[in-house]
């Protein structure tokens, strides 16, 4: 690799995000296998490698405690930044939050991005014992005590502050929203804006559903520095489309005839539907460079974050695709693999 290709600034950076599943009941080879992934991406020159949030499991596990599955990470990687997308931030005390944030981000040489919303699981609100109809609230309240803990201000009584000393989080706060309101929201608190790979509960596409809350957002944004937009969508390469279809159809149709059954989507949906509302690319890389260039969304990113779920892929296949995505997909659309340590506030 040329010094040229290392210290070229990318025209964004490039993520990958597990929900954690698997096939079967062994949720420890499950664990082992995404704790893989984040090593392999590591290596392929992946920028953030986030992790998502979920108390109640999905098909095949998912992940209750992303704070000490990312300091496993850490000490398994040497450059990749660490995030989550989400952590279920109204069912978390935000001061003891703080605490574990400050731990992975000091283990890992400050490599930490905190991506937070406020969930959707009524049955996790009822576990934890709060009230889901105070979840924009909660999620309000418990982010501006976060922000203050992570900035090393007093939290809720004098002479309390987060210890180890965080860093400078003024840049790695990121929040999950799924309307205009939420985007100018987001933009008004200071935070990233992180956008869900499916729109839910709207007949459009997703990109033309949530190109006008990047707008907002970017038209909110009153800081000095650079916004962020963290754009999540699901892209599985392959040999070619047949192929793409034969390891992910299954699984986006039955998650779509999930979501039916909680209105995000409409009752009886074929594959072909499924796969769109999901938003998903799959094919040959051509395929889906050709399609993502036509994305509205994609020019207002500053971070591609790549997923496969609601697929659930055995371990190789899930490999593969992180090869073709770093070595063919994200490079065709300006992307640039880095050696170098993928700083914050790049």
């Amino acid at each position: 690799m040329t010094t040229e290709t290392t210290t070229r600034t990318p025209r964004f950076r490039l993520g990958f995000l597990t929900h954690v599943q698997g096939r079967g009941t062994d949720l420890a080879q499950t664990y082992r296998d995404a704790q893989e992934l984040f090593v392999v991406a590591d290596e392929l020159g992946f920028d953030v490698g986030w992790v998502a949030q979920h108390h109640v499991p999905g098909s095949g596990g998912g992940l209750s405690s992303p704070w000490t599955f990312l300091a496993h990470a850490a000490a398994r990687t040497t450059r990749i930044r660490l995030g989550t997308a989400i952590t279920v931030l109204p069912l978390e005390d935000p001061v003891r939050l703080a605490e574990d944030v400050a731990v992975v981000d000091t283990l890992s040489g400050g490599r930490v991005e905190v991506g937070v919303g406020s969930g959707y699981s009524e049955l996790e609100y009822a576990a934890f014992g709060r009230d889901p109809a105070r979840k924009r609230e909660s999620t309000t309240e418990n982010l501006s005590v976060l922000r203050a803990a992570l900035a090393g201000e007093e939290v809720r009584t004098p002479g309390f502050r987060v210890q180890p000393a965080p860093g400078d989080f003024s840049d790695r706060i990121w929040q999950g929203v799924f309307s205009e309101p939420g985007a100018r929201h987001a933009a008004d608190g200071g935070s990233n804006l992180l956008l869900n790979r499916a729109a839910y509960g709207f007949d459009a596409p997703t990109d033309e559903i949530q190109r006008p809350w990047a707008d907002a957002y970017l038209d909110a944004w009153d800081r000095p520095r650079r916004p962020r937009i963290g754009l999540s969508r699901f892209v599985f390469p392959a040999k070619d489309r047949r192929t793409a279809l034969r390891h992910i159809g299954d699984d986006v149709h039955r998650a779509a005839l999930r979501m039916a059954g909680s209105g995000a989507f409409p009752e009886g949906l074929t594959t072909e539907e499924a796969l769109r509302r999901f938003h998903c690319f799959h094919g040959s890389t051509e395929e889906i460079v050709a399609e993502l260039r036509q994305e509205k969304v994609l020019p207002l990113a500053t971070d591609l974050i790549t997923q496969f779920n609601p697929a659930v892929l055995d371990h190789d296949t899930a490999v593969r695709a992180l090869e073709l995505i770093a070595t063919e997909v994200a490079p065709a659309l300006g992307w640039q693999p880095t050696t170098e340590p993928a700083l914050a506030g790049v």
